[in-house]
């Protein structure tokens, strides 16, 4: 069983009240992910995140395949960081922890996520031109969408 780490930091020029009202608003997770992948949330994002709120989804992640993915925000601390857990979904194990930090002229906003794929040893075959590549497309299309949208940090 093995278990896989992303981790990406990313400083933006705007204040830790901005990138958290921003991050912790589940529909914005749409204008940070890349459009191919057809991200559309079928429920939970009407209210302010909260610890046990659930997020159900449909991405189409690889091949056109489209996937009802369902997370829990398990943990949030308001202003600080926040951790969400895939419940049902692409993943054999996803835990995406987000945290914010106040840095001098901005904020650092730092990303580590544990997964594990699907498929035994099928899937860790693929993941390192598979899986691995895509996600890492999918981050870096973020750190230029939220460089977009907020400013390039100087």
């Amino acid at each position: 069983m093995k278990i896989y780490n992303i981790h990406t930091k990313q400083n933006l020029p705007i204040t830790k009240e901005q990138a958290w009202e921003f991050l912790s608003s589940p529909e914005n997770l749409k204008a940070i992910t890349p459009e191919y992948m057809s991200f559309d949330i079928l429920s939970g994002a009407d209210r302010p995140m909260y610890a046990g709120q659930i997020i159900q989804y449909i991405v189409t992640p690889i091949l056109g395949i489209k996937t009802k993915w369902v997370t829990e925000i398990t943990h949030v601390v308001k202003g600080e960081y926040f951790v969400d857990e895939q419940r049902f979904g692409p993943y054999a194990l996803w835990h995406h922890k987000h945290f914010i930090k106040e840095i001098p002229g901005g904020v650092e906003m730092e990303d580590s996520i544990d997964y594990k794929v699907p498929m035994g040893i099928l899937g860790q075959l693929v993941h390192p031109f598979l899986v691995k590549p895509k996600l890492n497309e999918i981050f870096e299309y973020r750190r230029k969408k939220l460089i977009e949208l907020f400013g390039e940090f100087k």
